[in-house]
């Protein structure tokens, strides 16, 4: 049974794609308000993502584009804010019971600096209760059904630490017996 020309056509069969307009001063600065209209983001992934459509798309002009000032454009009208995007990415990873580790390394990957990431680093409240919600989630220490046996007890340190804990966290929590809550650390002084 032949396939009729409308088939072949909804198929996508005899169109080519055309290649995208190169990119000039105004379409990328309505690409990065649109990306960071939809994108909690730092101003290094804003780089990071004009840079990628720069070499996709191309450039119209005979100059190489400026991405700086267009980043910074955005910085100051308040887009893009490096300080709330660390705050609001640590907290989103505390609720997932990541550890203080894991944030920080996060946060540099996202061009982030040292001391914007100290200041979203959690306290030691926040790293017992992100600590607790690992556990829960994992079935781990007093959540846990049955005492593991040595190997569990291993993957479940493993756990924690790849979580980004630290070791002395990670052993009070895979210690604990199951049903009993560890003393958490202002009770243990």
């Amino acid at each position: 049974m032949a396939a009729t020309m409308a088939q072949k056509w909804r198929a996508g069969a005899g169109r080519e794609k055309s290649a995208p307009k190169p990119l000039n001063n105004e379409t990328l600065e309505a690409l990065a308000l649109h990306y960071a209209a939809r994108f909690a983001t730092s101003r290094a992934k804003l780089l990071t993502y004009l840079h990628r459509k720069v070499r996709e798309r191309g450039w119209a002009g005979e100059t190489p584009p400026s991405l700086e000032p267009i980043a910074d454009r955005m910085v100051e009208l308040r887009y893009v804010d490096d300080a709330v995007y660390a705050s609001m990415t640590s907290g989103a990873m505390q609720r997932r019971g990541l550890g203080a580790r894991r944030i920080g390394q996060k946060l540099a990957m996202d061009g982030i600096d040292e001391e914007t990431r100290d200041e979203a680093r959690p306290d030691e409240a926040e790293r017992w209760a992100a600590a607790e919600r690992l556990a829960r989630r994992k079935r781990i220490g007093p959540f846990a059904q049955d005492v593991p046996d040595k190997a569990l007890r291993e993957k479940q340190v493993a756990t924690f630490l790849r979580a980004g804990h630290d070791m002395t966290m990670a052993r009070i929590w895979v210690n604990a017996a199951p049903g009993e809550m560890p003393p958490a650390p202002d009770e243990i002084d």
